[in-house]
């Protein structure tokens, strides 16, 4: 079966090590702050200025002031720290994150992506996405495997607009946990209960099988 939002989040929680200084964009990667291990120091930086992002309030915990990027409350861990957008810009553009976790429309073969606008829709627009697919070397896309009509969002080139261009290794969809290498997708972990087949039907890019692949466990 296809992994739920949470199993997405948790597999991505997986990626983080000591140490790392780690941007959650909007949607399924802001769930990865409730599966941070206990054990493990990480530093979650929201690009609205808030660097040490802890798991989502509990209702005795929830301060209205305290939100993410995408204007849900959170809560600060020990040692946080709060300052301005344009000092949060200034940290992603510097090349200070160490793994950005961001939601898509589409990805391709070449390690393009397309995440801010759906023509002819209203949307917010591109939010700080730009600046941080420009600005980090290690990202992971989170996204379904295919769109609510069933077409495949792994694609040889993407549609829409691009956010930025060869610039995604790693997806995750829904069906499979993936890597963009020499102009192909190359299928290196299935969902549970997910066969092989269903994600070749469902990936319109080139997709390679490595000669391991394994199925995800929770």
């Amino acid at each position: 079966m296809a992994l739920t939002r949470e199993q997405m989040a948790q597999r991505v929680a997986r990626e983080l090590k000591d140490g790392y200084y780690v941007n959650l964009g909007i949607g399924i990667p802001t769930l990865v702050a409730n599966y941070v291990p206990a054990d493990m120091d990480v530093m979650l930086q929201s690009e609205n200025g808030l660097l040490g992002m802890g798991e989502f309030p509990t209702e005795s915990q929830l301060d209205a002031d305290m939100i993410n990027a995408g204007k849900q409350t959170v809560t600060a861990r020990r040692g946080a720290s709060i300052f301005n957008s344009a000092e949060s810009f200034a940290m992603i553009r510097g090349g200070h994150v160490d793994l950005t976790v961001l939601g898509a429309f589409e990805v391709d073969v070449e390690g393009n992506i397309a995440s801010w606008m759906i023509p002819g829709k209203l949307v917010k627009g591109m939010g700080g996405a730009m600046d941080l697919v420009a600005g980090a070397e290690n990202i992971i896309v989170t996204m379904t495997h295919a769109s609510k009509d069933g077409e495949s969002k792994l694609l040889p080139r993407c549609s829409l607009p691009l956010t930025g261009a060869g610039c995604i290794r790693k997806v995750l969809t829904d069906l499979a946990y993936l890597e963009i290498e020499n102009g192909a997708f190359i299928l290196k972990e299935t969902a549970p209960g997910v066969s092989v087949e269903e994600i070749i039907e469902k990936t319109a890019g080139k997709l390679i099988v490595a000669d391991d692949v394994k199925e995800m466990t929770f």
